[in-house]
């Protein structure tokens, strides 16, 4: 949407992204600026110093052509005017015998008498050196213009189809443009800002074609006698769209031209360095030698500085530059073959390239991690410009990294904001979804990384936890529906306090039991001992609670660890995280049994694979071998407890004791066992005395009707 949204401003908005593109050309231009070709060429300056010595402005024409004269003597190879004498000397002595004998009067000069007119003497001027007028064309005023003194010859369409033609200009007196050797014009428009980025080459009007000064200079310092003018259709260039003006050629010199036939200056900056001022020459005592080594064999531009006479423009490299300069770049380009070309394909290029960028930043950028966004934005925004760079430093080539450059930023930007969207919508989803389920830190750790959550269903190995108050039904039946409810509310609230601190992830409450389970929805990377953790710090918690509650509660935990189906189940109207499979069941059972052998707190021997029955603190003591209802395998079952609960007795010794007793009893010495047991119900730790208390009425059962095909596995026949 960004792009679509750049795109239709980069096409309605042209002006705007065209001048923009201008300004960083421009800035290029600044950094690196043509090389001067060192070529021939000389200013010759009408400025304010002249103005002070020689007199304001109008000269005399006949200054004008002692200027010209000096010029040609000095070895002038060409004498350009970027100036128009649009109208006759006023100060010629001939304008005001003109004008005297108009009023009547009768004057007569003899013979002898020294030229009155100095337009006359101008012309006589020009005529005799190499020397070159200008004009100045325009479509504001509509006026006859002097033929060209250039034929042109083209290859392709005929140019006049295809340049924007000119209603008239302003030009010299005729005397004056037919004197001279060649004709150019000397108007080039600026841009919408102002700038003069491109001069025409070549111009159209009146069906007729003029040369630009600097390019009319070039072909008379050369005694050329005609210009071509190549266009598309010609033999070797393509014709695909309009047809456009390709290039300008004259002697042996082409310039590259875009479709309208102008020129891209590559400024120097530095061809205006070699300027003379017009007083050096026209001053009382001129050093000439020195003057004709700064002259001869140069192509010699005469034109103006002086504020007054307005001839001054912008361009790339700064503001009050004279106009004559701006010729004097052109034909030093020309001759230096240093042009700046802006294929037509670039357009697409930098479309493509757009595009381009775009779609790597929406493949690279990943949520989560803005600062490789932005590493790879600003990669691409450098990456964009120094293209760009290399191309106009290296093969002068216009690359407009405008357009791209914005692609990346835009692309950026809003793939940027999208994503802290989605985060943000992802983040209130899991704290709506978890928040009833997990600790804050759990689901502060969900809302970083939300990838780690699969919500669809996956398969997981879990430890699973249910928990149950033995004997509710009747504690339910003392109390009123009042005390039920607070009752329950000041269980159910430690024991969810350290579920939650150990990382379980709260399933449900189903009246008086949880049901809880770690590694999902976040990977706990030792979930077993977590869960017995949990089931410790649950009767210690409730040991607490029962200090201060009237009603003593006792509760079963029973534990399991195996792979469980967990995700998002239920209807489409409600749905909880829940986990599902044979190993919850399990869980469930082994709850169910606890009471069945005086303990709170019974494990499947898969909640201990990977750990070590030291760990934590915790003694981890084998209880029995029993098949439960479903289940066809036998389940070894333990207990947990924390170390300072062995009351003195070493762990060595109690499961010594114990595996004694266990190998008698599976055995099938219920006799014996019988007796090992009665002795380790005196001496095992208060904690496990009720056990051995279950095993001595088992046992007492066993010994007078010993039951058939004993494996060792005891089993339950009721949930």
């Amino acid at each position: 949407m960004s792009l679509i949204i750049l795109f239709a401003a980069a096409s309605f908005g042209a002006p705007l992204f065209d001048r923009l593109s201008s300004l960083v050309f421009d800035e290029y231009q600044r950094i690196n600026p043509r090389e001067p070709a060192g070529a021939p060429l000389l200013i010759v300056d009408i400025d304010e110093k002249s103005l002070d010595e020689l007199g304001q402005w109008p000269w005399p024409r006949s200054q004008i052509a002692l200027l010209v004269e000096r010029l040609g003597e000095l070895g002038a190879a060409v004498i350009a005017f970027d100036i128009a004498f649009a109208e006759a000397d006023r100060t010629s002595l001939q304008q005001t015998l003109d004008e005297l004998r108009a009023a009547g009067a009768d004057i007569a000069f003899p013979e002898g008498v020294p030229e009155l007119d100095n337009d006359a003497v101008f012309a006589r001027t020009l005529a005799a050196n190499p020397t070159v007028t200008g004009l100045a064309l325009t479509n504001e005023l509509e006026s006859e213009l002097p033929g060209p003194k250039a034929g042109f010859a083209f290859a392709g369409r005929d140019p006049t189809e295809i340049l924007p033609s000119y209603r008239g200009g302003l030009h010299n007196l005729t005397i004056f443009d037919e004197a001279a050797l060649g004709l150019g014009f000397f108007s080039f428009p600026p841009a919408v800002d102002g700038i003069v980025r491109k001069v025409p080459l070549v111009a159209s009007a009146h069906g007729k074609l003029y040369p630009s000064l600097g390019m009319e200079a070039l072909r008379v310092a050369q005694q050329a006698s005609n210009f071509v003018v190549v266009s598309t259709g010609a033999s070797g260039e393509a014709e695909a769209g309009a047809p456009a003006i390709v290039s300008v050629r004259t002697g042996a010199f082409d310039a590259p031209t875009d479709g309208a036939g102008q020129l891209w200056l590559y400024y120097s900056g530095k061809v205006a360095d070699n300027t003379m001022s017009a007083s050096e020459i026209l001053g009382k005592a001129p050093d000439l030698p020195a003057l004709e080594g700064r002259i001869a064999g140069h192509i010699v531009l005469i034109g103006t500085s002086a504020v007054g006479l307005r001839d001054l423009v912008v361009t790339p490299l700064g503001s009050g530059v004279p106009g004559v300069s701006v010729h004097a770049e052109l034909i030093d380009q020309v001759l230096s073959r240093t042009f700046l070309s802006r294929p037509d394909y670039m357009p697409g290029l930098e479309y493509f390239l757009a595009i381009s960028v775009a779609a790597l930043l929406i493949f690279t950028i990943r949520p989560g991690r803005p600062f490789m966004g932005a590493s790879v934005a600003t990669l691409l925004f450098v990456s964009v410009f120094g293209l760009s760079w290399y191309l106009f430093s290296e093969r002068h080539v216009l690359l407009d990294p405008l357009l791209p450059s914005l692609a990346t930023v835009l692309v950026f930007v809003a793939v940027t904001i999208a994503q802290y969207l989605t985060s943000e919508r992802e983040k209130r989803f899991i704290r709506s979804a978890f928040g009833r389920y997990l600790s804050p830190a759990m689901v502060s750790r969900l809302s970083v990384d939300p990838k780690s959550l699969k919500l669809g269903g996956e398969l997981k190995e879990l430890t699973l936890l249910f928990c149950d108050i033995r004997g509710f039904t009747s504690l339910s039946e003392n109390l009123d529906p009042e005390g039920l409810t607070r009752l329950l509310n000041e269980f159910l609230t430690p024991m969810t306090d350290e579920l939650l601190q150990s990382g379980a992830t709260i399933d449900k409450y189903m009246g008086d039991a949880i049901m809880a389970f770690w590694n999902a929805p976040l990977e706990v990377p030792d979930h077993r001992a977590a869960a017995r953790g949990a089931a410790l710090g649950m009767i210690r918690r409730l040991s607490e609670l029962n200090k201060e509650s009237q009603a003593e509660i006792r509760i079963g935990i029973g534990l399991n660890t195996g792979p469980c189906c967990v995700g998002n189940l239920g209807s489409s109207q409600r749905f909880n995280y829940s986990a599902i499979g044979d190993a919850v069941n399990v869980a469930a059972r082994i709850e169910s049994i606890t009471k069945s052998y005086g303990l709170s707190v019974l494990l499947a021997e898969s909640v201990l694979d990977t750990v070590s029955t030291e760990d934590n603190g915790q003694v981890l003591f084998e209880v029995d071998s029993v098949q439960v209802v479903g289940r066809d395998e036998p389940l070894v079952l333990y207990t947990v407890f924390e170390e300072a609960e062995l009351d003195g007795m070493s762990r060595l010794e109690l499961e010594r004791a114990q595996s004694a007793f266990l190998t008698s009893y599976r055995s099938g010495d219920f006799e014996s066992a019988f007796v090992q047991a009665k002795s380790l119900e005196e001496s095992a730790p208060q904690v496990l005395r009720q056990l051995y208390g279950v095993y001595m009425t088992r046992l007492s059962e066993f010994v007078t009707s010993p039951p058939s095909n004993w494996t060792g596995v005891f089993r339950f026949d009721q949930k």
